[in-house]
């Protein structure tokens, strides 16, 4: 008589079996996803952007994770801005110093309104605070006017800077970004924001919500030209608005969201609502990935 198979031997037979049972039930017999499983997230690359030029990346592993016409050489506007504050950081004035607008910084390209009247004197730091955080131009064109040496080493600090940072596709032409010859692209605006990250001053002031600053001897109150910053949900660690009519509406951000480090660049949105509209997008996908 044939000895019955031990419980071990029949283990191979009854996975067979059971494998054979599944991928023969019909489908009224299936049974229904959970209701987890049914709710699709869409992957970032999903989601439409306003922004005519988009770049997502993730610090960590370099992966990008959104990209649109991120290589295109465009106008940046005032992300000019953070190359004219590591130009002034990297040549080490005094930032102490009591600098003096000028009417040589009057913006007499685009005619832009300033809180700085002709005579206004400020701290080289606090004219820095402004540029960045309030993005004044005639803060900004004053702190290469008053660069070590003037207008024309400041130029020459920038061409420096550009090729110090391997920037192929990125021209700087003045300080402010007014001018619609200060071009780059998505991908070379995140390497711009990368390098100014690793500034504690430009990350302190362009993450902070709001400043008190003495001009004049009068104190006033300046606040982010980035309204994200210090709003609920968000952990912005470096931030940069600009606008001009060539460029649109510019963003570059770098924050955290969905437990990733990312770098944010969004070039020529349709207008303020469109790019604050295109940033919630992105970090509530983010978000969601992470869940």
């Amino acid at each position: 008589m044939t000895k019955s198979p031990t419980p071990l031997a029949r283990q191979p037979l009854k996975l067979a079996f059971a494998l054979l049972l599944s991928a023969c039930v019909l489908p009224a017999q299936a049974k229904a996803p959970s209701k987890q499983a049914a709710e699709h997230v869409p992957s970032l690359s999903d989601v439409p952007i306003n922004a005519k030029h988009v770049l997502v990346l993730d610090e960590g592993s370099g992966k990008v994770l959104k990209e649109k016409q991120a290589d295109s050489v465009v106008p940046i506007a005032s992300l000019t801005k953070l190359m004219t504050a590591m130009v002034v950081l990297d040549a080490k004035s005094n930032m102490q110093e009591v600098i003096r607008i000028d009417s040589a910084d009057r913006d007499t390209l685009k005619h832009s309104l300033s809180f700085l009247p002709v005579g206004a004197q400020l701290t080289r730091q606090d004219a820095l605070t402004l540029a960045l955080m309030a993005s004044e131009n005639r803060a900004a064109a004053a702190l290469a006017r008053t660069f070590p040496g003037g207008l024309a080493a400041f130029q020459l600090a920038v061409s420096a800077k550009i090729r110090a940072l391997g920037l192929t596709h990125t021209q700087i032409s003045e300080a402010t970004g007014l001018s619609p010859q200060n071009t780059s692209t998505a991908i070379e605006v995140a390497k711009i924001a990368a390098a100014a990250a690793r500034y504690p001053a430009i990350a302190d002031i362009t993450s902070d919500k709001k400043a008190t600053i003495p001009v004049s001897g009068r104190k006033r109150e300046f606040h982010n030209t980035n309204r994200l910053v210090g709003k609920k949900g968000w952990d912005i660690r470096l931030s940069k608005t600009g606008y001009t009519e060539e460029a649109g509406r510019c963003l570059t951000m770098r924050m955290l969201s969905g437990g990733k480090n990312v770098t944010v660049v969004l070039l020529d949105a349709d207008g303020s609502a469109a790019r604050l509209q295109d940033a919630g997008k992105i970090r509530r996908s983010l978000e969601k990935a992470r869940g």
